[in-house]
């Protein structure tokens, strides 16, 4: 099978917080994410979601060099929404609005 992907998966496993953006109220999911790449990744669910569904993800990125240097992590801040859902997770399509922050003190 030929490989589709444009953009590089990186086998990381990066704390993920998830907010769905709905109308009627807030939820807020502390997760897991694998498999990262600039346009998405895999997201450990405990209960599947509807294609379509849209989050804001914050991917909290540590570095040992980073926090040495700066004091600091990184964190992604993305929307994207969900492409498949498994019973295990959801696959995630990132927006082009991805943020990269610093965090301090942490």
């Amino acid at each position: 099978m030929e490989e589709r992907r444009q953009f590089e998966r990186f086998p990381l496993t990066l704390t993920a917080r998830m907010e769905m953006m709905t109308t009627d109220r807030k939820q807020i999911f502390d997760l897991k994410a694998r498999d990262i790449s600039a346009s998405g990744a895999f997201i450990y669910t405990p209960e599947p979601f509807s294609e379509g569904t849209r989050f804001k993800i914050d991917l909290t990125v540590p570095s040992e060099r980073i926090k040495e240097l700066t004091g600091a992590e990184s964190l992604i801040e993305c929307e994207g929404n969900v492409v498949r859902s498994t019973p295990t997770g959801v696959a995630i399509h990132f927006d082009r609005k991805c943020q990269i922050l610093s965090l301090r003190g942490l």
